[in-house]
């Protein structure tokens, strides 16, 4: 992202520097006004930017996936390529998606959070047995069995997974009509570079946007919703850490053929705004331009796979709810056996593909995890408090496979960067 040097040389001269500064002033303003109603007060209005902010990502979601996946597609040029991209692509995500909720499980088998933990309140009758809740496959058809609606209303609903269905089917009858279809085609390139620029124009009110988001969530909860459930806490954070610094960075490496180094530094702007919005999809203009103008994805890549993996590729989403639910099965004093936990690790990835990209969503997909080995559904009460706080970890991670996938699939399908 280039951006000229316009301010005196002692202020941040870069959009990433500027959403820098916003994190630590969101952080210490929203402290000091949790534990100051005058400042509270005082800093309040600064919220309304942040929850602007995010109706203005959420307005392009639609937007940027349908411009970026039909022009993605039909920049492929033929069908056997774009089989071969789309199959390359579920491989990746699902290998990365598998790695990240192993290690969920080794950590929290191996750390034991849960235990010494008492639940609020009075005992929950344990329901957890051999078999007990839904199957693996109807898991599946539970989260895919609306996906292909009418497209009109998942456009007006915002049905992500079925606009993506739509595009895909849209841009696979472009390519067949050929040279007929070119008119359409530009349109759809003209489209995608507006789009593009008002992504651009949005970007720089960015840090006025993470500051107002941050200070207002600390003001709420400060930091002892996180010393409530502590050592679960720092259970999830390692196991997000790990996957994020040590696992992604090493395929880039040794996959990609790109350094961890630049990989890092290009996807900045991408990770500040998945941190501080929770959301990879209110995320998925930043991280697409990102990948294009700082890592040289080309575009026929960047707008195939990363908002397939907005939607499909939730490595820290399937990471934090097998540790969620193994805390809690330890929590309430449940054994559960090797047979339970392939289920617990086989409906994490389930879940983390229906999971919408948007704050929070893993709750929701939470209820399937313990449904499938009868678990409580009381025991997400138990993770409330500080779900917020991880959900900006997990976002970050699910941005990061996104665009570690983007640089591996470049040099899987030989394609050149620009």
């Amino acid at each position: 992202m280039s951006e000229p040097r316009v301010l005196p040389r002692w202020l941040p001269q870069t959009l990433t520097q500027w959403i820098g500064v916003a994190v630590v002033a969101g952080i210490a303003l929203g402290l000091a006004a949790h534990q100051d109603p005058a400042v509270a007060k005082a800093v309040a209005p600064l919220a309304f930017f942040g929850e602007l902010f995010i109706r203005c990502l959420k307005l392009l979601i639609i937007p940027v996936i349908v411009t970026s996946l039909v022009v993605g597609v039909t920049s492929i040029g033929d069908i056997a390529r774009l089989g071969r991209l789309g199959g390359k692509a579920l491989v990746f995500y699902g290998s990365t998606t598998a790695l990240a909720a192993i290690l969920g499980l080794v950590l929290v088998n191996t750390l034991q959070p849960g235990l010494g933990v008492s639940p609020d309140g009075a005992d929950v009758p344990a329901k957890a047995a051999a078999g007990a809740g839904m199957t693996v496959g109807s898991m599946l058809s539970r989260i895919f069995g609306e996906t292909l609606l009418n497209p009109i209303a998942s456009l007006r609903d915002g049905d992500v997974l079925t606009v993506i269905a739509t595009c895909l089917l849209f841009g696979l009858g472009l390519i067949l009509l050929g040279p007929r279809a070119q008119g359409i085609v530009d349109a759809f390139k003209k489209a995608d570079a507006v789009v593009m620029q008002v992504v651009r124009n949005i970007m720089w009110v960015a840090p006025l946007g993470v500051l107002g988001l941050l200070q207002a969530n600390l003001a709420k909860g400060g930091l002892d919703s996180l010393l409530a459930v502590g050592r679960y806490s720092v259970t999830v954070a390692l196991g997000l850490g790990i996957h994020g610094l040590i696992v992604l960075p090493a395929i880039v490496w040794f996959v990609g053929r790109m350094a961890p180094r630049r990989w890092i530094r290009g996807i900045r702007p991408a990770i500040a705004v998945a941190f501080s919005t929770s959301s990879s999809s209110a995320t998925l203009p930043v991280t697409i331009e990102a990948c294009e103008d700082n890592l040289d994805v080309p575009t026929e890549v960047a707008s195939f796979v990363l908002p397939l993996g907005a939607t499909m590729n939730m490595d820290g989403t399937a990471l934090y709810e097998a540790v969620a639910a193994l805390f809690v099965a330890q929590v309430f004093g449940i054994e559960l056996d090797l047979t339970q936990q392939v289920v617990v690790f086989a409906t994490a990835m389930a879940a983390s593909v229906g999971a919408a990209g948007i704050p929070s969503a893993g709750l929701v997909t939470m209820a399937m995890v313990f449904e499938a080995v009868g678990l409580p559904l009381e025991g997400i009460g138990l993770i409330l408090a500080v779900d917020r706080f991880l959900d900006m970890g997990r976002t970050v991670v699910n941005v990061m496979g996104d665009t570690a996938g983007a640089v591996v699939l470049t040099r899987w399908t030989g394609a050149e960067r620009v």
